[in-house]
């Protein structure tokens, strides 16, 4: 593109300068032919008062050597014979028109130019006293015919070559900023396709090439996203595998001693290490856990009361005692079935995982109107250090956990306008606050109104 705008850019100026230059080149050598004239017509003229008067070769020759021309040698006076018997034509100076031309002068009575030897010659009818007509002959040379046309004629060819000169330049830088933009976004295009997703376009340059590297930047942000995304999702989606593992670590435990009760406690130990190191390679951003459309959502009581039904099984094994409170009427929360299952399951098969044998856990569901408290308490030791655990990732060093349990739990609250809280719970361990937040027009997600969240603090730091 860059050499194609140059040569266009040449192309047009040369037209350009050919189509003045040459028309201004004959001009200006038509008004140097013109000039030289004119001064050979003065010099014509200045001895047309003594012709009037006097056709005598004295006082002739006086006048032609006054003037310029004459004292150059290159004016003659040519006079007619008078007519009476015995006189002779008279010539004064030298002669370089043909005879025939001063003739003919004669006859027409009016100027004319003729071509002589090195120039041309001016011939200029002139009345004399006898009332013949004398002809005076201005020789002209070639060089002062075309005196300043070289000079004129370099001068327009500089201009010329100079106009060239600088348009090429300014095509050429024209071109540079309309290519490097296009480079670049060519270049940023191979190594996006390549897997270098950090690579980006600067927005400069013309408003177009501007607007297709914002559009790229904006589509690579995207492509990122959407990779971490699904990276995310990977490690979610392997992260609910914990939960039929935890499961089958708890049957292997009670499977007793025997090489094939070995091997079951080894295959499933082995298989918990291989989703640990899935979800750890997969982690990276935070997708959107966001119901969307009429009547999205669920029914968080129906999917408490399917998931610790599923859970008390377990909790019977171990002699836990459980408790659950109001899931006895339906509560309709902008969130997915399957999102919100994942929450529970991951913070219940934290209570089974971190807390020993024996030790009582509970789940209540509070509905506020505006927002959707869930509660997850157990009788255990409790954690630390609450936000290192809110951290996405961050699995405190303990063996078999991931840290991204309560990350989801997080992820799930927040796509509601909400959030998680750790705290002590009333049974002495750790309790887990969700609040998850509701569209006050009936409990429909979707636009949350800016009271909701409000109302949501409030309420929030009443608890607290």
């Amino acid at each position: 593109m860059r050499w194609a705008l140059v040569k266009v850019s040449l192309a047009v100026t040369a037209m350009v300068v050919v189509a003045f230059a040459f028309p201004l080149g004959l001009v200006i050598k038509e008004m140097a032919s013109d000039r030289a004239f004119s001064n050979a017509e003065r010099q014509a003229a200045a001895i047309g008062p003594t012709l009037s008067i006097t056709a005598e070769r004295d006082p002739l020759e006086r006048a032609v050597m006054s003037t310029q021309a004459g004292a150059a040698g290159r004016m003659a006076v040519h006079i007619p014979a008078s007519g009476e018997p015995g006189s002779q034509p008279v010539t004064i100076g030298t002669r370089r028109a043909a005879q025939k031309d001063l003739a003919t002068t004669q006859r027409l009575g009016r100027a004319s130019i003729t071509e002589v030897t090195d120039g041309s010659a001016l011939l200029q009818p002139t009345a004399i006293s006898t009332g013949q007509i004398a002809v005076v002959e201005v020789f002209v040379p070639e060089d002062e015919v075309s005196n300043g046309v070289g000079t004129a004629w370099l001068v327009l060819g500089g201009v010329g070559i100079a106009l060239i000169v600088g348009s090429v330049a300014v095509a050429d830088r024209l071109g540079i900023r309309m290519v490097q933009p296009a480079q670049r976004l060519a270049g940023a295009a191979h190594d996006l396709g390549e897997g270098r997703l950090g690579a980006r376009v600067p927005e400069e340059g013309p408003t177009e090439l501007r607007s297709a590297a914002i559009a790229f930047n904006s589509m690579a942000d995207q492509v990122v996203q959407l990779l971490a995304n699904e990276r995310e999702l990977a490690a979610d989606l392997s992260h609910r595998l914990r939960t039929p593992l935890t499961v089958l670590r708890l049957n292997a435990a009670s499977l007793g001693e025997g090489p094939a009760a070995d091997q079951t406690r080894a295959a499933v130990e082995q298989l918990e290490r291989e989703v640990d190191t899935i979800i750890r390679t997969a982690r990276e951003a935070k997708p959107q856990t966001v119901a969307t459309g009429p009547g999205a959502g669920c029914d968080a009581a129906e999917v408490v009361r399917e998931r610790m039904d599923f859970w008390s099984a377990l909790a019977e094994d171990e002699g836990r005692k459980v408790r659950v409170a109001g899931v006895d009427r339906p509560v309709r929360i902008p969130v997915g079935r399957p999102e919100l299952a994942a929450a529970l399951d991951a913070l219940l098969g934290n209570v089974f995982r971190h807390t020993a044998e024996g030790t009582a856990f509970s789940v209540d569901l509070h509905n506020g109107g505006d927002a959707v408290i869930v509660l997850v308490s157990d009788a255990g030791p409790g954690i630390d250090d609450p936000e290192a655990a809110m951290a996405r990732g961050n699995s405190g060093g303990r063996d078999g956990s991931t840290g991204l349990g309560l990350d989801i739990v997080r992820r799930v609250a927040e796509s509601t306008g909400g959030d998680v809280r750790i705290g002590r719970s009333v049974l002495g361990g750790t309790e887990v606050r969700i609040w998850i937040g509701l569209d006050p027009r009936e409990g429909v997600p979707g636009e949350r109104s800016r009271g909701h969240r409000g109302t949501v603090r409030r309420r929030r730091r009443a608890a607290a």
